[in-house]
């Protein structure tokens, strides 16, 4: 018997540097590419529980929590479904130096500014873009707006090792600490992931960032708030308020 290992994630979930860059709570990700149609209501046990569920599947270049990624995936809208090859390890990153290998940018390297993981694209500083006309009128010739187009991972852009800085294949591996680190097969040296791929919208990095007043400091984290007790919140209430129970509850049995 043959066991597979499952791959980094499914065809339409959110991918893990998306989530990483949106710095929001596992909950929140899921609220929003999640339409819940009808559940049952909360306090009838004679209902079996059951939910109708409608996830929004459709990635092109927005963040699941955007404005424009629920306009695409609203109820009612058709997309043509798109097939995705997954990665086991994802190995590009905001702030890597890549080279095109193919369109009018073909040989050229730059910076990737933008990764949308859930289609393995990266966009590339000033590579790849489109012009587009916009606000043209009869009387207006409009403004001409550059915009960068998505590359793949799988076959338009390869990493660049920084040693000569030529483009080569990668792989994983683990150092004698055991650090998981990305190595260029052509050199076997070490190509480091960039600092940028650690910023989010809340912070350059984690030592730069400010707490607010709303915010659980690391001295929270060390406190005690709540220890469980085999006691009712009736009870927990009467315990507070110095009011003693003298009745005496009669015995119950479950079959």
């Amino acid at each position: 018997m043959r066991f597979f290992t499952p791959l980094y994630r499914k065809w339409g979930e959110v991918g893990e540097i998306t989530k990483k860059f949106g710095n929001f709570p596992e909950s929140y990700v899921k609220k929003v590419v999640e339409e819940v149609e009808w559940k049952t209501p909360r306090g009838l046990p004679q209902y079996l529980p059951k939910k109708i569920v409608h996830k929004k599947k459709h990635f092109s270049f927005h963040s699941p929590w955007t404005g424009s990624f629920q306009r695409e995936n609203e109820k009612g809208l058709r997309h043509k479904k798109v097939f995705v090859e997954p990665f086991r390890d994802w190995s590009f990153f905001r702030g890597d130096r890549v080279e095109i290998l193919s369109g009018p940018d073909k040989g050229k390297q730059g910076i990737i500014s933008h990764v949308v993981q859930e289609r393995n694209f990266v966009f590339v500083e000033g590579h790849n873009c489109k012009l587009k006309v916009m606000g043209k009128t009869k009387t207006y010739p409009g403004v001409v707006i550059k915009s960068e187009q998505p590359l793949l991972v799988n076959s338009e852009v390869k990493l660049v090792d920084p040693s000569d800085l030529k483009s080569t294949n990668i792989e994983w591996r683990f150092t004698e600490e055991g650090e998981k680190v990305r190595v260029s097969s052509r050199t076997g040296r070490i190509i480091p992931v960039p600092k940028q791929a650690d910023e989010t919208h809340d912070y350059k990095s984690k030592k730069t960032y400010k707490e607010s007043l709303k915010d659980t400091t690391s001295d929270d984290l060390s406190k005690i708030t709540f220890s469980p007790k085999l006691e009712t919140f009736e009870m927990s209430v009467m315990k507070s308020m110095g009011i003693e129970e003298e009745r005496i509850p009669t015995k119950t049995y479950w079959y």
